[in-house]
């Protein structure tokens, strides 16, 4: 099988920390390891955040979720060099 565009910019992002944010107002940070056949996000050694207007997010950790495709409101991919900005950096590049 001959590797697509859309094939090759999913696997260059494997291992790459992603920031999920879901229709319910929550974070999901954590590493990319793939999707299944219906497009849902896998992520590993990830921490949910709860979005709460007001109020300092405030994370726990999860492992290993599945966010299902059409919950997906938006998705970050850290930038390599942001380490030391903290999971809601400004100099996040998202991928819509």
């Amino acid at each position: 099988m001959q590797d697509t565009e859309a094939i090759r910019t999913l696997k260059s992002i494997l291992r790459g920390t992603l920031r999920v944010i879901t229709d319910d107002n929550r974070a999901f940070i954590g590493t990319f390891v793939g999707t299944d056949k219906n497009l849902n996000i896998l992520l590993v050694n990830t921490e949910e955040f709860r979005l709460v207007t007001g109020e300092s997010p405030v994370g726990r950790y999860v492992g290993q979720i599945m966010v299902p495709w059409h919950l997906i409101r938006n998705i970050g991919l850290q930038v390599a060099g942001d380490n030391s900005a903290g999971p809601y950096a400004a100099e996040q590049s998202y991928i819509m």
